[in-house]
Protein backbone atom coordinates (compact mmCIF):
# COMPACT_ATOMS: atom_id res chain seq x y z
CA UNK A 1 0.00 0.00 0.00
CA UNK A 2 3.02 2.62 0.14
CA UNK A 3 3.04 5.03 -2.54
CA UNK A 4 6.22 3.66 -5.09
CA UNK A 5 6.97 7.22 -5.70
CA UNK A 6 7.37 7.44 -1.93
CA UNK A 7 9.83 5.23 -1.95
CA UNK A 8 11.68 6.06 -5.00
CA UNK A 9 11.98 9.37 -3.51
CA UNK A 10 13.61 8.78 -0.22
CA UNK A 11 16.08 5.97 -1.63
CA UNK A 12 17.22 9.25 -4.19
CA UNK A 13 17.68 11.45 -1.68
CA UNK A 14 19.00 8.54 0.88
CA UNK A 15 21.67 8.23 -1.81
CA UNK A 16 21.96 12.15 -2.51
CA UNK A 17 22.29 12.70 1.10
CA UNK A 18 25.04 9.88 1.63
CA UNK A 19 27.28 11.04 -1.10
CA UNK A 20 26.86 14.78 0.20
CA UNK A 21 27.95 13.30 3.87
CA UNK A 22 30.91 11.80 2.37
CA UNK A 23 32.03 15.02 0.24
CA UNK A 24 31.45 16.81 3.57
CA UNK A 25 33.36 14.72 5.27
CA UNK A 26 36.02 15.18 2.82
CA UNK A 27 35.63 18.87 3.13
CA UNK A 28 35.68 19.02 7.32
CA UNK A 29 39.08 16.66 6.89
CA UNK A 30 40.69 19.87 4.43
CA UNK A 31 39.44 22.50 5.78
CA UNK A 32 39.97 21.10 9.92
CA UNK A 33 37.93 24.21 11.07
CA UNK A 34 35.92 24.15 14.13
CA UNK A 35 33.24 26.75 12.63
CA UNK A 36 33.29 25.29 9.39
CA UNK A 37 32.55 21.71 10.67
CA UNK A 38 29.68 23.37 12.56
CA UNK A 39 28.37 25.14 9.54
CA UNK A 40 28.17 22.35 7.40
CA UNK A 41 26.97 20.64 10.46
CA UNK A 42 24.05 22.74 10.38
CA UNK A 43 23.09 22.35 6.79
CA UNK A 44 22.71 18.97 6.76
CA UNK A 45 20.21 19.52 9.77
CA UNK A 46 18.28 21.93 7.38
CA UNK A 47 19.05 20.17 4.44
CA UNK A 48 17.59 16.61 5.85
CA UNK A 49 14.57 18.67 7.19
CA UNK A 50 13.96 20.23 3.55
CA UNK A 51 14.30 17.35 1.63
CA UNK A 52 11.76 15.58 4.08
CA UNK A 53 9.61 19.00 3.35
CA UNK A 54 9.64 18.32 0.09
CA UNK A 55 9.44 14.41 0.03
CA UNK A 56 6.32 14.98 1.90
CA UNK A 57 5.12 18.14 -0.35
CA UNK A 58 5.60 16.29 -3.61
CA UNK A 59 3.87 12.76 -2.10
CA UNK A 60 0.42 15.44 -1.08
CA UNK A 61 1.10 16.68 -4.35
CA UNK A 62 1.45 13.33 -6.17
CA UNK A 63 -1.88 12.49 -4.48
CA UNK A 64 -3.48 15.89 -5.40
CA UNK A 65 -3.02 14.93 -9.16
CA UNK A 66 -3.86 11.62 -8.35
CA UNK A 67 -7.36 12.69 -7.53
CA UNK A 68 -7.65 14.98 -10.42
CA UNK A 69 -7.07 12.87 -13.20
CA UNK A 70 -9.22 10.04 -11.40
CA UNK A 71 -11.99 12.66 -11.40
CA UNK A 72 -11.17 13.42 -15.13
CA UNK A 73 -11.36 9.82 -16.14
CA UNK A 74 -14.64 9.66 -14.11
CA UNK A 75 -16.07 12.58 -16.02
CA UNK A 76 -15.41 11.07 -19.16
CA UNK A 77 -16.31 8.29 -18.64
CA UNK A 78 -19.60 9.04 -17.43
CA UNK A 79 -20.00 12.00 -21.00
CA UNK A 80 -18.89 8.79 -23.19
CA UNK A 81 -21.74 6.63 -21.73
CA UNK A 82 -24.46 9.45 -21.80
CA UNK A 83 -22.87 9.78 -25.56
CA UNK A 84 -23.92 5.93 -25.90
CA UNK A 85 -27.05 5.98 -24.49
CA UNK A 86 -28.71 8.76 -26.18
CA UNK A 87 -27.49 7.15 -29.67
CA UNK A 88 -29.75 4.12 -28.37
CA UNK A 89 -32.06 6.07 -27.58
CA UNK A 90 -32.48 7.85 -30.67
CA UNK A 91 -32.62 4.63 -32.35
CA UNK A 92 -35.35 3.10 -30.32
CA UNK A 93 -37.49 6.40 -30.15
CA UNK A 94 -38.49 6.44 -33.33
CA UNK A 95 -39.95 2.79 -33.43
CA UNK A 96 -41.65 3.48 -29.86
CA UNK A 97 -43.03 6.35 -31.66
CA UNK A 98 -44.34 5.05 -34.82
CA UNK A 99 -45.55 2.12 -32.64
CA UNK A 100 -48.14 4.62 -30.69
CA UNK A 101 -48.83 6.05 -33.80
CA UNK A 102 -49.68 2.53 -35.11
CA UNK A 103 -51.90 0.93 -32.16
CA UNK A 104 -53.81 4.72 -31.97
CA UNK A 105 -55.11 4.40 -35.83
CA UNK A 106 -58.92 4.17 -36.34
CA UNK A 107 -58.22 1.53 -39.18
CA UNK A 108 -56.45 -0.36 -36.65
CA UNK A 109 -58.98 -0.15 -34.22
CA UNK A 110 -61.45 -0.76 -36.38
CA UNK A 111 -60.20 -4.16 -37.83
CA UNK A 112 -59.68 -5.60 -34.47
CA UNK A 113 -63.30 -4.30 -33.82
CA UNK A 114 -64.37 -6.34 -36.39
CA UNK A 115 -64.31 -3.56 -39.10
CA UNK A 116 -65.07 -4.03 -42.38
CA UNK A 117 -62.28 -5.63 -45.46
CA UNK A 118 -62.02 -1.15 -46.25
CA UNK A 119 -60.68 -0.79 -42.88
CA UNK A 120 -58.47 -4.09 -42.56
CA UNK A 121 -56.84 -2.61 -46.14
CA UNK A 122 -56.45 1.03 -44.58
CA UNK A 123 -54.55 -0.77 -41.19
CA UNK A 124 -52.80 -2.93 -43.67
CA UNK A 125 -51.15 -0.08 -45.77
CA UNK A 126 -51.25 1.99 -42.33
CA UNK A 127 -48.45 -1.01 -41.27
CA UNK A 128 -46.66 -1.32 -44.36
CA UNK A 129 -46.16 2.76 -44.00
CA UNK A 130 -44.68 2.22 -40.50
CA UNK A 131 -42.45 -0.65 -40.84
CA UNK A 132 -41.20 1.19 -43.72
CA UNK A 133 -40.57 4.49 -41.99
CA UNK A 134 -39.63 3.39 -39.11
CA UNK A 135 -36.53 0.64 -41.03
CA UNK A 136 -38.41 -2.02 -38.88
CA UNK A 137 -37.68 -5.31 -39.51
CA UNK A 138 -41.34 -6.59 -39.17
CA UNK A 139 -44.27 -5.20 -37.85
CA UNK A 140 -47.43 -7.05 -36.35
CA UNK A 141 -51.01 -6.87 -34.79
CA UNK A 142 -52.04 -8.74 -32.50
CA UNK A 143 -55.33 -9.63 -30.85
CA UNK A 144 -55.70 -9.99 -27.02
CA UNK A 145 -54.75 -13.37 -27.23
CA UNK A 146 -51.48 -13.24 -28.80
CA UNK A 147 -52.71 -14.28 -32.03
CA UNK A 148 -51.78 -12.67 -34.96
CA UNK A 149 -54.20 -10.23 -37.15
CA UNK A 150 -51.94 -8.72 -39.66
CA UNK A 151 -48.07 -8.74 -40.02
CA UNK A 152 -45.50 -7.35 -42.44
CA UNK A 153 -41.82 -8.94 -42.25
CA UNK A 154 -39.07 -7.48 -45.03
CA UNK A 155 -37.73 -9.94 -47.66
CA UNK A 156 -35.33 -12.31 -45.15
CA UNK A 157 -36.89 -11.62 -42.05
CA UNK A 158 -38.66 -14.46 -40.21
CA UNK A 159 -42.07 -14.69 -39.98
CA UNK A 160 -43.47 -13.82 -36.13
CA UNK A 161 -44.89 -16.46 -33.67
CA UNK A 162 -48.38 -17.33 -34.24
CA UNK A 163 -48.83 -16.36 -29.99
CA UNK A 164 -46.56 -14.10 -28.26
CA UNK A 165 -49.37 -14.09 -25.04
CA UNK A 166 -46.37 -15.14 -23.23
CA UNK A 167 -43.38 -12.40 -24.38
CA UNK A 168 -43.31 -9.67 -21.49
CA UNK A 169 -43.59 -6.77 -23.84
CA UNK A 170 -46.72 -8.23 -25.04
CA UNK A 171 -47.68 -8.48 -21.16
CA UNK A 172 -46.79 -4.81 -20.35
CA UNK A 173 -49.19 -3.59 -23.28
CA UNK A 174 -51.55 -5.50 -22.31
CA UNK A 175 -51.34 -4.03 -19.13
CA UNK A 176 -51.85 -0.60 -20.78
CA UNK A 177 -47.90 0.70 -20.91
CA UNK A 178 -45.18 0.96 -23.69
CA UNK A 179 -43.67 -2.45 -24.02
CA UNK A 180 -39.49 -2.43 -24.78
CA UNK A 181 -37.71 -5.61 -24.83
CA UNK A 182 -34.17 -6.41 -26.34
CA UNK A 183 -33.22 -9.79 -27.93
CA UNK A 184 -30.32 -11.12 -29.34
CA UNK A 185 -30.82 -13.03 -32.60
CA UNK A 186 -28.15 -15.62 -32.68
CA UNK A 187 -28.83 -17.02 -36.57
CA UNK A 188 -28.58 -13.34 -37.76
CA UNK A 189 -25.61 -12.07 -35.24
CA UNK A 190 -27.50 -8.97 -34.67
CA UNK A 191 -29.28 -7.34 -31.41
CA UNK A 192 -32.76 -6.91 -32.01
CA UNK A 193 -35.69 -4.26 -30.14
CA UNK A 194 -39.00 -5.01 -29.89
CA UNK A 195 -41.64 -1.65 -29.29
CA UNK A 196 -45.10 -2.95 -28.31
CA UNK A 197 -48.28 -0.72 -27.24
CA UNK A 198 -52.05 -1.38 -26.35
CA UNK A 199 -54.36 -0.63 -29.09
CA UNK A 200 -57.67 0.58 -27.26
CA UNK A 201 -61.20 0.50 -28.30
CA UNK A 202 -63.55 3.74 -28.46
CA UNK A 203 -64.71 2.98 -25.14
CA UNK A 204 -60.86 2.81 -24.01
CA UNK A 205 -60.88 -0.60 -23.48
CA UNK A 206 -57.52 -2.59 -24.79
CA UNK A 207 -58.26 -5.02 -27.41
CA UNK A 208 -54.74 -5.74 -29.14
CA UNK A 209 -51.37 -5.05 -29.20
CA UNK A 210 -49.62 -3.40 -31.98
CA UNK A 211 -45.61 -4.55 -32.17
CA UNK A 212 -42.58 -3.27 -34.53
CA UNK A 213 -38.92 -5.21 -34.40
CA UNK A 214 -36.14 -2.65 -35.61
CA UNK A 215 -32.64 -4.54 -36.02
CA UNK A 216 -30.05 -2.49 -34.38
CA UNK A 217 -26.94 -3.01 -36.37
CA UNK A 218 -27.07 0.62 -37.72
CA UNK A 219 -26.32 1.02 -34.07
CA UNK A 220 -23.42 -1.61 -33.41
CA UNK A 221 -21.94 -0.17 -36.40
CA UNK A 222 -21.79 3.23 -35.49
CA UNK A 223 -20.29 2.80 -32.27
CA UNK A 224 -17.67 0.44 -33.48
CA UNK A 225 -15.71 3.63 -34.32
CA UNK A 226 -15.73 4.69 -30.66
CA UNK A 227 -12.30 4.82 -29.06
CA UNK A 228 -12.86 3.53 -25.91
CA UNK A 229 -14.32 -0.07 -24.90
CA UNK A 230 -17.89 -0.13 -24.80
CA UNK A 231 -20.17 -3.78 -24.15
CA UNK A 232 -23.93 -4.33 -24.60
CA UNK A 233 -24.49 -7.21 -22.16
CA UNK A 234 -27.99 -8.92 -21.49
CA UNK A 235 -29.58 -9.68 -18.16
CA UNK A 236 -26.97 -12.67 -17.51
CA UNK A 237 -23.95 -10.51 -17.98
CA UNK A 238 -23.15 -11.72 -21.31
CA UNK A 239 -21.65 -9.35 -23.99
CA UNK A 240 -23.43 -9.11 -27.17
CA UNK A 241 -22.44 -5.77 -28.70
CA UNK A 242 -18.87 -4.66 -28.34
CA UNK A 243 -16.40 -2.39 -30.22
CA UNK A 244 -14.01 -5.82 -29.03
CA UNK A 245 -14.36 -7.95 -31.09
CA UNK A 246 -12.49 -10.78 -28.65
CA UNK A 247 -14.77 -9.91 -26.03
CA UNK A 248 -18.01 -10.96 -28.01
CA UNK A 249 -20.40 -13.52 -25.84
CA UNK A 250 -17.99 -13.46 -23.17
CA UNK A 251 -19.56 -13.10 -19.58
CA UNK A 252 -18.85 -10.12 -17.54
CA UNK A 253 -19.53 -11.80 -14.32
CA UNK A 254 -18.96 -15.74 -13.32
CA UNK A 255 -22.38 -17.35 -14.54
CA UNK A 256 -24.03 -20.20 -13.10
CA UNK A 257 -24.04 -23.61 -14.35
CA UNK A 258 -27.12 -23.54 -15.63
CA UNK A 259 -27.00 -20.13 -16.28
CA UNK A 260 -24.52 -20.91 -18.81
CA UNK A 261 -25.52 -23.97 -20.55
CA UNK A 262 -28.55 -21.99 -21.28
CA UNK A 263 -27.26 -19.13 -22.72
CA UNK A 264 -24.69 -21.54 -24.95
CA UNK A 265 -27.88 -23.28 -26.17
CA UNK A 266 -29.00 -19.66 -27.14
CA UNK A 267 -26.13 -17.94 -28.24
CA UNK A 268 -24.06 -21.08 -29.47
CA UNK A 269 -20.03 -20.88 -29.18
CA UNK A 270 -19.82 -18.80 -25.24
CA UNK A 271 -16.50 -17.55 -23.98
CA UNK A 272 -16.99 -18.60 -20.48
CA UNK A 273 -14.08 -17.10 -18.72
CA UNK A 274 -15.37 -13.91 -17.00
CA UNK A 275 -13.56 -10.66 -17.07
CA UNK A 276 -14.84 -10.25 -13.49
CA UNK A 277 -15.01 -11.43 -10.17
CA UNK A 278 -18.43 -10.00 -9.23
CA UNK A 279 -21.02 -8.64 -10.80
CA UNK A 280 -20.68 -3.77 -10.66
CA UNK A 281 -24.03 -2.34 -10.52
CA UNK A 282 -23.42 1.14 -11.49
CA UNK A 283 -20.04 2.86 -11.51
CA UNK A 284 -15.76 1.86 -9.29
CA UNK A 285 -12.13 1.11 -9.91
CA UNK A 286 -11.65 -2.11 -10.34
CA UNK A 287 -9.71 -4.66 -12.38
CA UNK A 288 -10.89 -5.90 -15.52
CA UNK A 289 -9.45 -8.89 -17.19
CA UNK A 290 -6.33 -8.37 -15.14
CA UNK A 291 -6.26 -4.79 -15.99
CA UNK A 292 -6.83 -1.54 -13.14
CA UNK A 293 -9.94 0.28 -15.18
CA UNK A 294 -12.91 2.32 -14.37
CA UNK A 295 -15.86 0.68 -15.30
CA UNK A 296 -19.36 2.43 -15.59
CA UNK A 297 -22.72 0.77 -15.92
CA UNK A 298 -26.16 2.04 -17.16
CA UNK A 299 -29.24 0.28 -17.51
CA UNK A 300 -31.58 1.06 -20.41
CA UNK A 301 -35.26 1.58 -20.67
CA UNK A 302 -35.70 0.19 -17.17
CA UNK A 303 -34.59 -3.52 -18.07
CA UNK A 304 -31.62 -5.94 -16.50
CA UNK A 305 -30.12 -4.75 -20.44
CA UNK A 306 -27.05 -2.50 -19.74
CA UNK A 307 -24.47 -0.95 -21.44
CA UNK A 308 -20.77 -0.96 -20.05
CA UNK A 309 -18.00 1.15 -20.70
CA UNK A 310 -14.51 1.03 -19.54
CA UNK A 311 -12.18 4.01 -18.99
CA UNK A 312 -8.33 2.11 -19.06
CA UNK A 313 -6.11 4.30 -17.04
CA UNK A 314 -2.17 4.18 -17.30
CA UNK A 315 0.27 4.93 -14.82
CA UNK A 316 -0.29 9.42 -14.29
CA UNK A 317 2.74 10.81 -16.09
CA UNK A 318 2.86 13.51 -13.52
CA UNK A 319 3.30 10.70 -10.97
CA UNK A 320 5.68 8.58 -12.58
CA UNK A 321 7.86 11.67 -12.89
CA UNK A 322 7.59 12.75 -9.75
CA UNK A 323 10.66 10.86 -8.22
CA UNK A 324 13.21 12.69 -10.26
CA UNK A 325 11.18 15.72 -9.59
CA UNK A 326 12.15 15.24 -6.29
CA UNK A 327 15.60 14.58 -6.90
CA UNK A 328 15.98 17.68 -8.33
CA UNK A 329 13.93 20.01 -5.50
CA UNK A 330 11.56 22.69 -6.08
CA UNK A 331 12.25 23.01 -9.76
CA UNK A 332 11.07 20.16 -11.24
CA UNK A 333 8.41 20.44 -8.47
CA UNK A 334 6.78 23.27 -9.98
CA UNK A 335 7.24 21.59 -13.65
CA UNK A 336 5.09 19.27 -11.88
CA UNK A 337 2.41 21.48 -10.72
CA UNK A 338 2.39 23.29 -13.82
CA UNK A 339 1.67 20.14 -16.14
CA UNK A 340 -0.69 19.04 -13.89
CA UNK A 341 -2.33 22.37 -14.22
CA UNK A 342 -2.30 23.14 -17.72
CA UNK A 343 -3.84 19.88 -18.39
CA UNK A 344 -6.66 20.04 -16.34
CA UNK A 345 -7.13 23.40 -17.52
CA UNK A 346 -6.83 22.28 -21.17
CA UNK A 347 -9.53 19.64 -20.29
CA UNK A 348 -11.91 22.27 -19.18
CA UNK A 349 -11.00 24.59 -22.28
CA UNK A 350 -12.12 21.82 -24.60
CA UNK A 351 -15.08 20.52 -22.89
CA UNK A 352 -15.99 24.63 -22.21
CA UNK A 353 -15.36 24.42 -26.63
CA UNK A 354 -17.42 21.11 -27.30
CA UNK A 355 -20.67 22.86 -25.70
CA UNK A 356 -20.12 26.59 -27.61
CA UNK A 357 -19.51 24.25 -30.59
CA UNK A 358 -22.61 22.18 -29.50
CA UNK A 359 -24.56 25.28 -29.21
CA UNK A 360 -23.67 27.51 -31.81
CA UNK A 361 -24.77 24.28 -33.88
CA UNK A 362 -28.24 24.42 -32.26
CA UNK A 363 -28.55 28.17 -32.86
CA UNK A 364 -27.57 27.95 -36.55
CA UNK A 365 -29.47 25.46 -37.37
CA UNK A 366 -32.78 27.24 -35.81
CA UNK A 367 -31.80 30.51 -37.27
CA UNK A 368 -31.47 28.78 -40.91
CA UNK A 369 -35.10 27.92 -40.49
CA UNK A 370 -36.50 29.89 -38.70
CA UNK A 371 -38.26 33.82 -39.51
CA UNK A 372 -36.72 35.56 -37.29
CA UNK A 373 -39.90 38.38 -36.30
CA UNK A 374 -42.31 35.57 -35.93
CA UNK A 375 -40.52 32.31 -35.20
CA UNK A 376 -42.03 30.76 -37.42
CA UNK A 377 -40.74 28.07 -39.93
CA UNK A 378 -39.08 30.55 -43.31
CA UNK A 379 -38.87 29.71 -46.74
CA UNK A 380 -35.98 27.37 -46.64
CA UNK A 381 -38.31 25.19 -44.51
CA UNK A 382 -41.15 25.70 -46.28
CA UNK A 383 -39.66 24.33 -49.53
CA UNK A 384 -38.47 21.34 -48.07
CA UNK A 385 -41.65 20.55 -46.09
CA UNK A 386 -43.47 21.48 -48.98
CA UNK A 387 -41.28 18.67 -51.54
CA UNK A 388 -41.35 16.34 -48.99
CA UNK A 389 -45.39 16.36 -48.78
CA UNK A 390 -45.73 16.30 -52.27
CA UNK A 391 -44.04 13.11 -52.79
CA UNK A 392 -46.07 11.45 -50.02
CA UNK A 393 -48.65 12.51 -51.42
CA UNK A 394 -47.77 10.82 -54.90
CA UNK A 395 -46.44 7.88 -53.46
CA UNK A 396 -49.92 7.27 -51.15
CA UNK A 397 -52.16 8.92 -52.89
CA UNK A 398 -53.21 11.16 -50.03
CA UNK A 399 -54.63 14.45 -50.63
CA UNK A 400 -52.86 17.42 -49.87
CA UNK A 401 -53.67 21.48 -49.70
CA UNK A 402 -51.37 24.46 -49.63
CA UNK A 403 -53.01 27.91 -48.16
CA UNK A 404 -51.86 31.01 -48.60
CA UNK A 405 -52.81 34.15 -46.88
CA UNK A 406 -52.20 37.76 -45.84
CA UNK A 407 -53.05 40.97 -44.09
CA UNK A 408 -56.09 43.17 -45.43
CA UNK A 409 -54.46 46.34 -46.17
CA UNK A 410 -51.25 45.87 -44.06
CA UNK A 411 -49.68 49.20 -45.40
CA UNK A 412 -52.59 50.95 -43.39
CA UNK A 413 -51.53 49.87 -40.22
CA UNK A 414 -48.15 50.76 -40.41
CA UNK A 415 -48.66 53.79 -42.02
CA UNK A 416 -51.29 54.51 -39.13
CA UNK A 417 -49.91 52.90 -35.93
CA UNK A 418 -46.18 52.02 -37.08
CA UNK A 419 -44.14 49.84 -38.41
CA UNK A 420 -43.68 48.28 -34.72
CA UNK A 421 -47.07 47.83 -34.01
CA UNK A 422 -47.51 46.13 -37.53
CA UNK A 423 -44.45 43.74 -36.42
CA UNK A 424 -46.41 43.25 -32.93
CA UNK A 425 -49.53 42.36 -35.18
CA UNK A 426 -47.62 39.88 -37.35
CA UNK A 427 -46.18 38.13 -34.09
CA UNK A 428 -49.74 37.83 -32.76
CA UNK A 429 -51.54 36.67 -35.77
CA UNK A 430 -48.92 33.67 -36.48
CA UNK A 431 -49.30 32.75 -32.66
CA UNK A 432 -53.25 32.84 -33.26
CA UNK A 433 -53.03 31.08 -36.33
CA UNK A 434 -50.42 28.13 -35.10
CA UNK A 435 -52.70 27.42 -32.14
CA UNK A 436 -55.49 26.81 -34.31
CA UNK A 437 -53.77 24.51 -36.54
CA UNK A 438 -53.00 20.18 -36.41
CA UNK A 439 -49.59 19.58 -35.09
CA UNK A 440 -49.29 17.54 -38.34
CA UNK A 441 -49.31 21.14 -40.40
CA UNK A 442 -46.70 24.13 -41.42
CA UNK A 443 -47.21 26.95 -41.14
CA UNK A 444 -44.57 29.34 -42.50
CA UNK A 445 -44.17 33.23 -43.29
CA UNK A 446 -44.32 33.09 -47.14
CA UNK A 447 -42.79 37.00 -46.93
CA UNK A 448 -43.82 40.46 -45.27
CA UNK A 449 -47.77 40.45 -44.34
CA UNK A 450 -48.16 37.03 -46.29
CA UNK A 451 -48.35 33.20 -44.44
CA UNK A 452 -48.63 29.55 -46.08
CA UNK A 453 -50.03 26.85 -44.60
CA UNK A 454 -49.30 23.22 -45.93
CA UNK A 455 -51.91 20.52 -44.87
CA UNK A 456 -50.96 16.80 -45.65
CA UNK A 457 -53.79 14.77 -45.60
CA UNK A 458 -56.69 17.40 -46.18
CA UNK A 459 -58.60 17.73 -49.46
CA UNK A 460 -58.94 21.27 -51.31
CA UNK A 461 -62.80 21.20 -49.59
CA UNK A 462 -61.69 20.62 -46.35
CA UNK A 463 -58.83 22.96 -46.63
CA UNK A 464 -61.76 25.27 -47.85
CA UNK A 465 -63.71 24.93 -44.60
CA UNK A 466 -60.33 25.15 -42.34
CA UNK A 467 -59.48 28.51 -43.75
CA UNK A 468 -62.72 29.94 -43.76
CA UNK A 469 -62.82 29.21 -40.24
CA UNK A 470 -59.59 30.88 -39.51
CA UNK A 471 -60.77 33.55 -41.67
CA UNK A 472 -64.16 34.02 -39.20
CA UNK A 473 -61.72 33.77 -35.92
CA UNK A 474 -59.32 36.18 -37.63
CA UNK A 475 -61.86 38.57 -37.92
CA UNK A 476 -63.48 38.36 -34.38
CA UNK A 477 -60.07 38.63 -32.65
CA UNK A 478 -58.79 41.51 -30.97
CA UNK A 479 -55.43 43.03 -31.65
CA UNK A 480 -53.40 45.40 -30.23
CA UNK A 481 -53.42 48.87 -32.41
CA UNK A 482 -55.85 47.91 -35.34
CA UNK A 483 -58.09 46.22 -32.70
CA UNK A 484 -60.06 44.44 -35.85
CA UNK A 485 -57.43 42.64 -38.39
CA UNK A 486 -58.93 40.82 -41.56
CA UNK A 487 -57.41 38.38 -43.85
CA UNK A 488 -57.53 36.78 -47.29
CA UNK A 489 -57.04 33.45 -48.11
CA UNK A 490 -56.32 31.26 -50.84
CA UNK A 491 -56.72 27.45 -50.99
CA UNK A 492 -55.32 24.81 -53.76
CA UNK A 493 -55.49 20.90 -53.68
CA UNK A 494 -52.04 18.83 -55.26
CA UNK A 495 -52.96 17.32 -58.19
CA UNK A 496 -50.63 14.89 -59.75
CA UNK A 497 -49.67 17.45 -63.21
CA UNK A 498 -48.75 19.93 -59.92
CA UNK A 499 -45.27 21.45 -59.71
CA UNK A 500 -43.69 22.81 -56.54
CA UNK A 501 -44.53 26.21 -58.54
CA UNK A 502 -47.30 25.25 -60.46
CA UNK A 503 -48.84 24.29 -56.71
CA UNK A 504 -47.97 27.80 -54.77
CA UNK A 505 -49.13 29.77 -58.28
CA UNK A 506 -52.82 28.52 -58.38
CA UNK A 507 -53.12 29.17 -54.38
CA UNK A 508 -51.60 32.89 -55.08
CA UNK A 509 -54.24 33.35 -58.07
CA UNK A 510 -56.68 31.78 -55.58
CA UNK A 511 -55.45 34.54 -53.36
CA UNK A 512 -55.56 37.15 -56.23
CA UNK A 513 -59.13 36.28 -57.24
CA UNK A 514 -59.71 36.43 -52.76
CA UNK A 515 -58.29 40.16 -53.01
CA UNK A 516 -60.07 41.35 -55.99
CA UNK A 517 -63.38 39.79 -54.90
CA UNK A 518 -63.53 42.40 -52.01
CA UNK A 519 -60.84 41.06 -49.61
CA UNK A 520 -61.60 38.47 -46.26
CA UNK A 521 -62.81 35.87 -47.93
CA UNK A 522 -61.53 32.08 -49.16
CA UNK A 523 -61.29 31.32 -52.61
CA UNK A 524 -60.69 27.96 -53.67
CA UNK A 525 -58.45 27.50 -57.09
CA UNK A 526 -59.88 25.45 -60.18
CA UNK A 527 -57.84 22.72 -62.03
CA UNK A 528 -56.18 24.44 -64.45
CA UNK A 529 -56.20 23.55 -68.31
CA UNK A 530 -53.01 21.31 -67.77
CA UNK A 531 -54.09 19.66 -64.53
CA UNK A 532 -57.26 19.09 -66.79
CA UNK A 533 -55.64 17.64 -69.34
CA UNK A 534 -53.30 15.27 -67.41
CA UNK A 535 -56.53 13.89 -65.88
CA UNK A 536 -58.32 12.81 -69.32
Amino acid sequence: GLPIQLVRGFLACAIALLIWVIWGHQLILKVSNERYTAYLRQQFTWTLVAMTIILVGGWILTEFLGEIYKQNAQMTARADIDLIASHLDGETASLEAMVKSLAGAPSVQSTLAGGSSEDTARAKSMLDLDVDVSGAKRGTIFDRSGRIVMSFEREGTKPAPQNIGSEPYFKTSLAGELGRHFAFDAVAKELDFYASYPIRDKAGGIIGVAVLKKSLKGFDADLREFDRPYFFIDPNGVIVLTNQPKMLFRPFWPLASDTAATVAAELGTLNNRPLMKREIEDATWTAVDGAHDYLRRRFVHASQWSLVILNPTQEIFASRVLGIVITFLTAIMALIYLFGKERWMRDRVEMDKRLELQKLARDLKFQATTDPLTGLSNRLQFDQALANEMLRAERYETPLSLVLYDIDHFKDINDTFGHQTGDKVLIDLSQFVAARIRSTDLIARWGGEEFVLVLPGTTGALAYLASEKLRNDIERAVFDGPQRVTCSFGVAQFTEADTAESFINRADAALYQAKVGGRNRVELAQKSTAEEGFAM
